[in-house]
């Protein structure tokens, strides 16, 4: 989902290798939420700049760096987008689509009784707006800090602070699950994590997640007529990587081409149902990062992939 590379909303946690394994049994509906490691790459006073670059990232350094990007950051994060978001909306990428209209899960008056998983929740805005259609949603997060703005704006749903790569839940936990932006764009393995969310999907279920569209990984981040022009190689896979002066990761993002993230969900076992791509409304004005309305109106931004579980 736009992070570092892209700014724009909705971007949240990536799995992380680090973080203790718990039994897949647990059904908990109470919170957890664990206490962070502390990183001070880019993040202390005084810290230098991290250096872009396009390098290899795996699994381990992929994750660990981007949940100490995200506690750090989430504050900053919640203070530009949180009026974009809104406390209690379903909003699927920066197009502003909404999933009151869009009802990739399924219509709202259906949603009631549903056991939902919201992976990389952030302040859990999505779980709150699922809430109140009747679910009973689960905000599961990597990042200790965004949890804490969930806290914050209140719920009465539990959040889980773990990895999206090994779900502490039993197999067929839920009916639905969804991402808006988060976890998939910032794992090196995302059929890991389209594995684990099939275990603890029903027969039936559904996951239905959204990322930047990979067209966007061959053009500039600029929301102008610059970056509308062809700047590298849509094929090139090499992980987008922020680091310190000591060459160790800080924030990673990882370009999929269309037909990988195909090839990826059936790999994991899904059937792909649909694939939205959705066009950029007039009434969208918002410009951040290489997201505007002039760049929304010519080249998709946001692909949304809903999956079913056979």
């Amino acid at each position: 989902m736009p992070g570092r590379r892209s700014a724009a909303p909705r971007a949240r946690d990536a799995p992380s290798a680090t973080l203790p394994a718990r039994d897949r049994k647990s059904t908990t509906r109470e919170p957890i939420i664990q206490e962070p490691e502390v990183f001070h790459a880019s993040g202390a006073p005084g810290a230098a700049e991290p250096e872009a670059t396009r390098r290899e990232a795996g699994v381990t350094e992929s994750s660990r760096a981007n949940r100490g990007w995200w506690d750090r950051n989430a504050d900053e994060y919640q203070v530009e987008h949180g009026t974009f978001l809104g406390d209690d909306r379903f909003v699927w990428g920066p197009e502003g689509l909404d999933e009151v209209e869009a009802e990739l899960l399924g219509p709202p008056e259906d949603l009631g009784g549903k056991d939902v998983l919201e992976i990389g929740a952030g302040a859990a805005q999505c779980s709150r707006w699922l809430a109140a259609q009747g679910a009973r949603p689960v905000a599961l997060d990597l990042s200790h800090r965004q949890l804490q703005h969930a806290l914050r704006i209140g719920g009465t749903f539990p959040l889980v602070q773990a990895d999206a790569a090994a779900l502490p839940f039993a197999d067929a936990s839920f009916d639905l699950a969804c991402s808006a932006y988060g976890a998939l764009p910032f794992v090196a393995d995302p059929v890991l994590v389209l594995r684990e969310v099939r275990r603890v999907l029903r027969p039936g279920g559904r996951l239905v997640f959204s990322v930047t569209h990979p067209i966007r990984w061959a053009f500039p981040d600029e929301p102008g007529p610059e970056g509308l022009s062809v700047s590298g190689s849509y094929f090139d896979r090499t992980p987008y990587v922020e680091q310190d002066e000591s060459g160790r990761a800080v924030y990673v993002e990882h370009h999929r081409t269309l037909g990988d993230r195909v090839r990826d969900v059936v790999a994991a076992g899904f059937r792909l149902a649909d694939l939205v791509e959705p066009e950029w409304p007039a009434w969208n004005s918002s410009e951040w990062g290489g997201w505007s309305p002039l760049r929304g109106a010519l080249i998709p931004g946001t692909a949304i992939f809903v999956c079913e579980r056979d």
